[in-house]
């Protein structure tokens, strides 16, 4: 139209709303090259090399449920330069179908708190039992709330209080003891909705020392941290393979747990790796338990087979996971009545004198 012989430049230019100056510039560059050139270079010295794409894509499908942030890291901390954006990273995964749009915007980052020092605190949990083919495995998880550290990932064939001791055994004895554990209600942790509440577990934690707190009921986020750990678990490895039996998913349970710890970005430390933040206890498992040692201004009763103690002529139940141990009475005075009863430093029940029930 601006070519057209006798065409009005002014009032073409009015009429969309540019200058003079560019509507001439632009019929300058028409009848030079006989087409409109674009603003775009011709090479872009920013755009992202072959060779770095290709890595990215090797990394991601070495480790699929990894996101841009943990890719980047992991890139960086084995020597690649020159990196590109986080959200460069998402866009290669999206452009060659290593992620959809709608698993970007689901990754949402989570705050939560945490124990300032590692082996404050331990979360513990069976992770829901699954299908192999020979059998089910019951994994049982224990996490390390500071430093997100993997302590335990065994593949067990129930959830008895020996598919417990005997691999938390071989933990304590590698990375020593927590200050306190957290776990789940019900067998093998305890069962609140039972009266005699202690389990054997718990008995045998609390006689080494350790503070042993429950989860709510129906609030499984209590122990968020083992949780999301469970479905890490899920997203990394089971959900890529069928393993054969509990030998096979032992090994692959292994093979996880070293990447985990050593290797994959955590992003709730800010992408560095569990083992950087963790550091075993300094309260080594002893080989022989020593005495319990009450308050001498306590009185102290005898747990007996039945789970019950003798105080003030009447009967209290106590737990039968205590049968034959010592626990201490403390009382109240502020409270008339009511007494709380310890097992070591643990407190396990309130009785309350002024009630004929024996316990609460």
């Amino acid at each position: 139209m601006v070519q057209q012989p006798g065409a009005n430049v002014s009032a073409l230019c009015q009429r969309y709303g540019i200058s003079r100056k560019t509507g001439y510039k632009w019929r300058s560059r028409r009848e030079d090259s006989g087409e409109n050139r674009s603003r775009r270079p011709q090479q872009s010295p920013h755009r992202t090399t072959q060779s770095v794409e290709s890595a990215v894509l090797a990394v991601r499908d070495q480790f699929p449920d990894w996101g841009a942030r943990k890719l980047k890291r992991y890139l960086q901390d084995r020597g690649h330069a020159a990196l590109p954006a986080v959200s460069t990273i998402t866009a290669i995964l999206q452009r060659h179908g290593r992620i959809t749009p709608a698993a970007s915007i689901a990754a949402r980052p989570w705050q939560r708190f945490e124990h300032s020092l590692p082996n404050a605190l331990w979360q513990m949990d069976f992770k829901g039992h699954f299908a192999m083919i020979q059998g089910r495995c019951h994994a049982l998880t224990v996490l390390d709330d500071h430093s997100r550290f993997n302590l335990v990932l065994h593949a067990g064939d129930g959830e008895t209080f020996e598919n417990v001791q005997v691999p938390l055994e071989r933990c304590f004895r590698r990375y020593g003891l927590p200050t306190r554990i957290s776990c789940d209600n019900g067998p093998p942790w305890g069962n609140v909705q039972r009266h005699d509440g202690l389990t054997r577990l718990g008995a045998w934690l609390i006689r080494l020392g350790i503070g042993l707190t429950h989860a709510r009921p129906s609030h499984p986020q209590t122990n968020g941290k083992d949780e999301r750990f469970h479905r890490t678990l899920n997203s990394g490895l089971l959900r890529h393979r069928v393993l054969q039996h509990l030998a096979d998913a032992q090994r692959a349970f292994d093979v996880f747990r070293q990447i985990y710890n050593h290797e994959r970005p955590h992003e709730a430390l800010n992408l560095d790796v569990p083992i950087s933040r963790y550091r075993p206890s300094e309260r080594t498992y002893p080989d022989r338990l020593p005495p319990i040692d009450y308050d001498p201004a306590l009185p102290v009763r005898k747990v007996d087979v039945s789970g019950r103690i003798q105080f003030r002529g009447r009967r209290f139940n106590i737990a039968k996971a205590l049968s034959g141990e010592r626990v201490a009475i403390q009382s109240h005075p502020d409270r008339d009545g009511q007494h709380t009863v310890y097992f070591c430093h643990q407190p396990v029940r309130r009785i309350d004198l002024r009630y004929p029930e024996s316990a609460d």
